[in-house]
């Protein structure tokens, strides 16, 4: 079976291909696969018809699982009523939530995974009980070798012995899904294998139907609830299912590997399919630091500030560029290598979001640093967090007070947390329903955020995530993007130089970034069907600009010739005391540009030339002197009319044709 080529020297990870052929698995005593036991071992996947045809036969299991679920909830649901009779004590809540979070670890591994997405989820559970299901780990006692190893040999089809030269005595670690011993393979590489806790499919699947069964009754029950409670169920199920199935795990790392493996900051350990089953992952050993040890880190003249923006850059990639994204990026999950390259590790909780959302995700990011919050509630809509029948007058002005002032704040406030609580506190007294993918990047980078904090305080996710989103609004040639950039540069007519300005000033900042894709994208675009709206405007600002600098220079140089000769030199008007804004802004993007790594002046030359040359370019230069002609007649129509209506010496009366006229 082929194995992937990636090593740590490896530029390039395109030549990466999945072989991993269904094959027999042989089942021994230590697991009860519940209801997919008919399944063929390449078909398991989460089905709720399946297991509820599978648990609604074995009642006497489900109502044992259900009572003690239930003694456990009731005594939760006491406590809250008799803290409501006393009355809302902040102190008492605070310890409910910490009842919560502890019933939720014994319950197992279905109910932590459940309270860590609760964990995400604003619109379902108030800010204190977000604060504690944070912390809440899946860390669990081990289980006994003597089953590691026997599921071990029923996946791979030999014993460990036999398989692995070396193999710890004990777990180097252990949560709720399984547990991961150090080992060395007969080849002399160092590995880490991972071994799934017995008996789990039924475990979770039990739980999973009776969690399925209580959301459809408290949907149908409680008419309050906005959010799709089995429709957020199902989602937990299937990732949890991706979970426990590793080889969809070494394929999820194969994949990142391919998307990401070729950035030089990032590692991606390789995966051993020989040695890999449904039950059994092995997958090379990565030495490194985990990022909260920080002493250990710097201690190895690495910066660990900078490895945490690696991994924000690196996120963003995920996000924005492909949508497959690492889901648990937690501090077990992040390694800081001895030659200073970030290490990824644990692949099982994946995600994707379509491309709609991920250009949603950019558009909403761009409005939020613009305040232009008329826009960022209609993003929520675009973004499934509201139907689109939601009237958004109230929650415009909502926005505006959570971050209004966020972006000015100091810098210790200037957080992805806490924009989020204080969104999260919105998000529960409004009708929005946080989707499942979004549920996951909210995770996935306030833990980010969590480490990078941990490093340095002032740490700051969103201004570090703004270069990279400029950068793709400037270079990405999507529709979807392109149609952004012209509602952020263009409002009512009218071009925004202090967007254009702060777009190119932060893009600059930005790895990978192309000024001259940048420069020539912009006139393709410029000079395309598409670009005709912006060649309008750019007309009518090249006229008012012309018009306003002819008129300056008429009147300065009358003022000159008046003061020589000995007339009274009249004083400057308003209007022409008023600098030509869209100048000054042409001369801070020309600064700008200068100081942009990369870019050369002289490559602008023949690009000019060229546009010189178009057909589109000689028509706006015909608009352009036609603009021109037309404000210097209706000035001069104005100017006559102006004099005719001035009442002559011999009170023979005004002549007023002006309101018969159009204005100019």
């Amino acid at each position: 079976m082929p194995q992937s080529t990636l090593s740590p020297g490896t530029p390039t990870v395109d030549t990466i291909t999945i072989d991993v052929q269904p094959r027999h698995i042989p089942r021994g005593h230590n697991e009860d696969l519940g209801p997919i036991s008919d399944m063929s071992p390449d078909s398991w996947q989460y089905s709720p018809e399946i297991i509820d045809n599978y648990y609604s036969k074995r009642l006497p299991q489900v109502i044992g699982r259900l009572i003690n679920v239930f003694m456990l909830f009731a005594r939760f649901v006491l406590g809250l009523w008799w803290d409501k009779i006393r009355g809302k004590n902040p102190k008492e809540e605070r310890k409910r939530a910490i009842h919560l979070r502890e019933m939720l670890t014994e319950l197992g591994p279905t109910y932590i995974k459940v309270g860590q997405a609760l964990s995400t989820r604003p619109d379902l559970v108030p800010p204190i009980y977000l604060d504690e299901l944070t912390t809440l780990q899946d860390q669990l006692p081990s289980f006994p070798n003597e089953v590691a190893y026997s599921f071990i040999e029923e996946e791979l089809g030999q014993s460990p012995e036999k398989i692995y030269a070396e193999l710890s005595d004990k777990p180097i670690a252990a949560a709720s899904l399984g547990q991961v011993y150090k080992g060395t393979l007969k080849t002399g590489e160092k590995v880490a294998v991972k071994v799934q806790r017995p008996d789990l499919i039924k475990r979770i699947t039990l739980d999973i139907y009776i969690l399925r069964n209580l959301s459809t009754w408290a949907q149908k029950t409680f008419s309050f609830l906005r959010s799709d409670l089995v429709a957020i169920t199902d989602e937990l199920a299937g990732r949890i299912f991706e979970e426990i199935n590793y080889i969809q795990e070494g394929k999820n790392a194969e994949e990142f590997a391919k998307l990401y493996g070729h950035l030089s900051e990032i590692y991606i350990p390789k995966i051993y399919w020989e040695y890999t089953g449904r039950r059994v992952l092995t997958m090379e050993w990565v030495e490194g630091t985990k990022l909260t040890n920080i002493q250990a880190i710097q201690a190895q003249g690495i910066e660990a500030t900078h490895l945490v923006e690696v991994g924000v850059n690196c996120s963003l990639r995920q996000l924005l560029e492909h949508g497959f994204f690492h889901a648990d990026p937690h501090p077990g999950n992040l390694l800081a290598m001895k030659d200073g390259r970030l290490a990824y590790l644990d692949f099982g909780m994946m995600s994707r979001i379509k491309p709609y959302q991920r250009y949603g995700l950019i558009e909403a990011v761009v409005h939020l640093v613009n305040r232009d919050f008329d826009a960022l509630a209609y993003d929520y809509v675009k973004l499934d967090f509201l139907t689109p029948e939601t009237d958004l007058n109230p929650i415009v002005p909502a926005l505006t007070e959570v971050f209004g002032n966020a972006l000015g704040s100091s810098v210790a406030e200037l957080n992805f947390k806490s924009i989020t609580d204080q969104m999260s506190e919105m998000m529960y007294e409004f009708p929005f329903k946080v989707p499942a993918y979004y549920a996951l990047i909210l995770r996935s980078m306030v833990t980010l955020e969590g480490i990078a904090i941990g490093i340095d305080p002032d740490f700051k996710v969103l201004s570090k995530a703004y270069p990279y989103v400029a950068k793709r609004l400037l270079t990405d040639s999507s529709p979807e993007l392109r149609s952004s950039l012209k509602d952020l540069l263009f409002k009512e007519g009218g071009f925004r130089w202090n967007r254009l300005e702060n777009l190119m000033r932060n893009a600059k900042d930005s790895q990978d970034y192309d000024i001259d894709k940048v420069v020539d994208q912009a006139a393709d675009f410029l000079f395309s069907p598409r670009g005709e709206f912006i060649r309008q405007r750019l007309v009518s600002e090249i006229v008012n600009a012309l018009d306003m600098f002819s008129r300056r220079t008429w009147f300065n140089m009358s003022s000159i010739v008046r003061e020589q000769i000995g007339l009274a030199v009249q004083e400057t008007p308003q209007d022409l005391q008023d600098k030509s804004e869209s100048v000054e802004h042409l001369k801070n993007i020309l600064q700008i540009l200068q100081n942009t790594p990369g870019f050369d002046p002289m490559k602008v030359v023949p690009l000019v030339v060229k546009l010189l040359g178009k057909p589109e370019t000689q028509k706006m230069g015909q608009k352009i002197a036609e603009g021109l002609m037309h404000k210097l007649v209706a000035r001069l129509v104005r100017n006559l009319l102006l004099e005719i209506d001035q009442p002559s010496g011999n009170n023979m009366g005004t002549i007023n044709t002006q309101k018969s006229l159009p204005a100019a």
